[in-house]
């Protein structure tokens, strides 16, 4: 028995088959295009996600039985939001992303109405332009016409999850799950349940909205005519942060993780209870089971890491991939005083600056692209010790994601934080967590004990060199975190 794993991220579409002891079978990759119209804009084409979709199940399925596949899960992007014409499915317009930035006036303007408090309170956010309830305010007050569809029923809003299962079921399901709906702005997190009073303050029709269904279960059935031939049971459904931390198996209370993709994001399972911060992380959804018990975890958003790779890839054009960089970083010692911020859509935790902008300092005219590579990888090593310095001390860090297999980062990121970085074997964490809800959810596994036992480490990796020289290096790049705020 395999499972068939959906991950939607924000640069492209992997799929993969999961096997009952853990290991991943076959994989398909296609990425599809960023769309930029404007600058801090960034948008989506929902079909190209679909068809992303299509062809990287297409590819799994060239080298894989499917009469052996019991279930689908799916994880996708989380904040970016998409509206769909329910009989179509065609959309009227591009999605718009969590990494957009262009609600950030909408942002301050419900901060000096006094709103953030009581949003914090219900949601465990923050009002911040990464979050998709700001994203549709947006959208009713700068498209009506377009609008006016979603207030009468025409449109469906939702996420990247419930837009790909609407497409998978030929439009019969309009659903989402907790981990998803936690991260809108909308959803009273306490409750488990969107919130009235949260939709009027945004204007959004709760009508509009997806049903609330646990993250394994019998969710839907894709339609065979829309997805490939496949008839299969969509059985798990997760947001990517979220959807990392169960498959890192961190069911305890206390368990974290860090995923490296396009942002890293450091998730820590709460168990039962809600914990809030003032240290700039977020309270949000893990996941529900299906007899309805809520787990919690406590988040640190980092919106930019793996992307300011692609950046030095497609922007700059210094590395042509993403492998290269443990190489190239590697033939220098140190930065030689460079540091970067890749602050390109603002910064997230722990600091929330959507003003905030990228910076590199320090250059010389002996700069060379080296350097600015190392300070890249360094960079992510920064940004998650930041995240950490405001969380309860960890005995060791599961990290995960592209990134994770980049062993000169690994090694960066034990030396910052002191503890031991544990990368697994599977570093598909994202897909993975997928596979194990539909597998749950399908009978694949028969508990999160089962589960457990297929996580296996690939390397553990002690931190090192001169404590001194770690901290000297980190207060640097503190005081250029401190010269890119504001700056838009």
């Amino acid at each position: 028995m395999s499972v068939l794993a959906i991950d939607a991220g924000t640069t492209g579409v992997t799929a993969v088959v999961v096997e009952q002891d853990g290991s991943i079978a076959a994989k398909g990759y296609q990425e599809f295009a960023q769309h930029f119209p404007r600058p801090g804009w960034v948008e989506h084409a929902p079909e190209e996600i679909w068809q992303a979709t299509l062809e990287a199940t297409r590819q799994v399925l060239a080298s894989h039985d499917a009469g052996r596949l019991r279930a689908v899960g799916i994880t996708n992007q989380r904040e970016t939001v998409l509206l769909w014409d329910r009989e179509t499915l065609g959309s009227p317009r591009r999605a718009i992303v969590w990494q957009d930035r262009r609600t950030a006036d909408l942002c301050t303007r419900l901060r000096d109405e006094g709103h953030e408090e009581r949003v914090s309170e219900l949601t465990g956010l923050r009002l911040d332009p990464y979050f998709s309830g700001t994203k549709l305010m947006w959208l009713r007050e700068n498209e009506p016409h377009t609008w006016a569809l979603v207030e009468s029923g025409r449109y469906a809003v939702g996420t990247v999850d419930s837009y790909l299962i609407a497409r998978m079921t030929r439009g019969t399901y309009h659903v989402t799950d907790v981990s998803n709906a936690s991260r809108t702005l909308l959803m009273d997190l306490a409750a488990g349940d969107w919130s009235d009073e949260l939709c009027d303050l945004f204007g959004v029709p709760r009508d509009a909205l997806p049903e609330l269904v646990p993250n394994w279960g019998e969710i839907a059935t894709t339609d065979p005519k829309s997805f490939l031939d496949l008839s299969l049971p969509i059985a798990g459904v997760a947001g990517d942060q979220q959807s990392a931390l169960f498959g890192q198996t961190c069911f305890d209370e206390g368990d974290s993780k860090c995923t490296y993709g396009t942002g890293s994001f450091v998730l820590s399972n709460t168990g039962t209870s809600i914990q809030r911060s003032d240290a700039g992380l977020l309270a949000t959804a893990a996941w529900r089971s299906p007899d309805g018990e809520l787990t919690y975890a406590s988040e640190g958003a980092i919106f930019v890491t793996g992307a300011a790779v692609q950046w030095l890839r497609d922007g700059l054009q210094i590395v042509g991939s993403a492998a290269e960089t443990q190489a190239i970083a590697g033939t220098v010692r140190d930065t030689e005083g460079v540091v970067f911020v890749p602050a390109l859509t603002g910064l997230g935790a722990p600091h929330w600056d959507p003003r905030a902008r990228g910076l590199i300092i320090g250059i010389t005219r002996g700069t060379t692209r080296a350097h600015i590579v190392r300070a890249t990888l360094e960079a992510i090593a920064f940004e998650v010790r930041d995240v950490l310095e405001t969380m309860p001390a960890l005995s060791s860090l599961r990290v995960d994601g592209g990134a994770a297999a980049n062993d000169l980062l690994c090694q960066v990121q034990a030396d910052q934080v002191g503890v031991p970085v544990e990368r697994p074997k599977v570093v598909e964490t994202t897909a993975l967590g997928a596979a194990f809800l539909a597998g749950l959810g399908a009978g694949v596994w028969d508990s999160t004990d089962d589960l457990r036992h297929t996580w296996s480490l690939d390397r553990r990796f002690e931190p090192g060199g001169d404590r001194a020289a770690a901290d000297a290096a980190h207060a640097r790049w503190r005081d250029a975190v401190e010269r890119s705020k504001g700056w838009a």
